[in-house]
C-alpha cells in the first residue's frame, strides 16, 4: 500500500471509529442498507465491481452476488473494518470477492480494470476529492460507471432532529460539517457536479433519496448507541461524564417519536449520485 495522505482519516478508521464499526456491523447495516438496491442497480452479470470504502463489506458482498459470473473488490483504511469484511464474505460463502486496505483516493489500481465502482457513505472523507475521483475514473474502462450515496443535509432527514439535543448539552464543534474531508462535503449537488467533471466524468446526475434505517431496539438502546457514536463520543469524552447521562437522556427523548414495533426508525436524507467515464 502507498503511503495514505489521508492522515487523519488513517488514524480515526483504524482507532475508535472503526472498531466501532467493526463491533457494531449489525447495526450500522441496519441504519445503510436501504440505499443498497439504488447502488446495486448500477452492476450488471459479469460485472468487475470496486467498491470504495467498503467497511465491513455489506454491499461489496451483495455486488459480488450481483455480478454472478462477476467480481467484487472491497476498498477501504479500516483494518477492523475489513477483518468483519473477510469474515462475513467466508461465513456467507462469497468466493468471488475479495477487500484490500488501502486509500482509494492514491491506490493504484490496474487501469481500466472495472466496469462499475459503488460507494456507500464511503466517498465524502478524501482529502483532495478531484484527485481521488480521477485515480477511480482511471480505474473504470471507457464507459464504465459510478454510482454512490452521499450525505444531504441531515436537518432533511430525521437524523437532525434527533442529534438536535446535543447543542444544550455539548461545546459547539466550530464547523459545519461541509469543509472537504467532513461527512457533508458533498452534501451541496453543485459540488459533486463540479468534482465529478473536474476528475474527467461525465452524465453526472445528483437524485435525493431518503431512507429509513433501525438504529435501535427502542428509544434507550438507540440513545445508547448514538452517544458511542464517533462524532458524538468525540465531543464527550473531555468531558465529566454526568454530561453524558444527561446527553443519552435527552437523546432518548429525542428518538422516542420514531420508536415503533420494529424499533427506532430514522430516515437518512442523502444524494444517490450517478456518473460514468467517457469512451
Amino acid at each position: 500500500m502507498r503511503t495514505i495522505p489521508n492522515d487523519q482519516q488513517e488514524r480515526a478508521w483504524n482507532g475508535y471509529e472503526g472498531r466501532h464499526w467493526a463491533d457494531h456491523q449489525r447495526r450500522y447495516d441496519a441504519i445503510n442498507s436501504g440505499f443498497n438496491e439504488a447502488l446495486l442497480a448500477a452492476v450488471r452479470p459479469g460485472d468487475r465491481v470496486l467498491d470504495v470504502g467498503c467497511g465491513t463489506g455489506q454491499l461489496t458482498r451483495l455486488a459480488a452476488r450481483r455480478s454472478g459470473a462477476g467480481t467484487a473488490l472491497g476498498v477501504d483504511l479500516s483494518a477492523p473494518m475489513l477483518e468483519r469484511a473477510r469474515a462475513s464474505a467466508a461465513a456467507e460463502a462469497v468466493g468471488n470477492v475479495d477487500f484490500v486496505r488501502a486509500d482509494a483516493q492514491v491506490h493504484p489500481f490496474p487501469p481500466a480494470a472495472f466496469d462499475v465502482a459503488l460507494s456507500r457513505f464511503g466517498v465524502m472523507f478524501f482529502a483532495d476529492p478531484v484527485t481521488a475521483f480521477a485515480n477511480l475514473g482511471r480505474a473504470l474502462r471507457p464507459g464504465g460507471r459510478l454510482a454512490f450515496v452521499c450525505l444531504d443535509d441531515i436537518r432533511r432527514g430525521d437524523l437532525g432532529a434527533a442529534l438536535a439535543p446535543l447543542a444544550a448539552h455539548l461545546p459547539p464543534t466550530g464547523s459545519d460539517g461541509t469543509a472537504v474531508g467532513e461527512p457533508l462535503s458533498l452534501a451541496d449537488p453543485a459540488v459533486v457536479r463540479a468534482v465529478l467533471t473536474d476528475a474527467g466524468f461525465v452524465d453526472v446526475e445528483c437524485v435525493p433519496r431518503q431512507e429509513p434505517g433501525t438504529w435501535g431496539r427502542d428509544a434507550a438502546d438507540a440513545a445508547a448507541f448514538l452517544a458511542g457514536w464517533g462524532p458524538v463520543r468525540h465531543r464527550l469524552a473531555p468531558l465529566d461524564p454526568a454530561v453524558g447521562d444527561r446527553v443519552r437522556a435527552a437523546l432518548a427523548e429525542a428518538v422516542r417519536p420514531y420508536e415503533g414495533p420494529d424499533g427506532v426508525r430514522l430516515r437518512t436524507a442523502a444524494w444517490l449520485v450517478t456518473a460514468r467515464r467517457p469512451g
